[in-house]
């Protein structure tokens, strides 16, 4: 199901047509869009960009689309090494001296821009962060992973919205939450969802920064 055809489906479940409801169609399908993202992490929103952390830098910029953490490798004369998730106060407290410099063991999300490295290192390393972020919304791309292979879940999310904003009748949101939910079961089934953790460790959930 590309845009056009998603699109013209909402106005035709709702039977609106009204400029208004028309002009917020968008809206009703990006925020489905972020719902699904944000509760199932799939492989369309899934990718790697390489870094290079410097000598005597604790920290390491976060790419501009970065969403949710995966893991982070290190090139260490030419092995690559995983780094483990921790809190950062776990690394303040760990290494509480910045000039003491090492190989990198850890990484926590510091803020919106930045990881937390610890210790810090003691060298320049070439870095592979990979991590979960928001792909092109179907509205301006025209078609998306979501409206291919997940077009249920997308169309129900959407109506959700539409109908809220509608005030609709109670019954047919219910039933349209309940389609949405029945569409989400085999997307979850197929991912890690918010149960997504470390690929290394299996004791931490990690949730979007926000």
């Amino acid at each position: 199901m590309n845009y056009s055809e998603l699109n013209q489906t909402i106005q035709d479940y709702c039977e609106n047509d009204e400029t208004s409801f028309v002009g917020n169609v968008p809206n009703f399908v990006k925020i489905a869009e972020n719902r699904i993202y944000r509760t199932v992490n799939l492989p369309v929103n899934y990718r790697c960009q390489m870094g290079q952390m410097t000598l005597g830098n604790k920290f390491l910029t976060l790419p501009t689309d970065f969403l949710v953490p995966s893991h982070i490798q290190i090139d260490v004369s030419g092995s690559w090494k995983n780094l483990l998730v921790r809190e950062p106060g776990f690394i303040r407290q760990t290494y509480p001296n910045d000039a003491t410099t090492g190989q990198p063991k850890y990484f926590a999300v510091y803020d919106s821009d930045t990881m937390l490295i610890g210790p810090t290192p003691d060298a320049s390393y070439d870095t592979e962060i990979y991590y979960y972020y928001l792909p092109e919304t179907i509205v301006t791309a025209g078609t998306s992973w979501l409206g291919t292979f997940a077009e249920e879940a997308l169309l129900y999310g959407s109506l959700i919205e539409a109908y809220t904003y509608m005030k609709g009748d109670a019954d047919m949101i219910t039933l349209y939450r309940d389609r949405y939910n029945e569409a989400m079961g085999p997307l979850k089934a197929q991912s890690e969802g918010r149960t997504t953790t470390d690929e290394y460790r299996s004791d931490r959930i990690l949730s979007p920064r926000g």
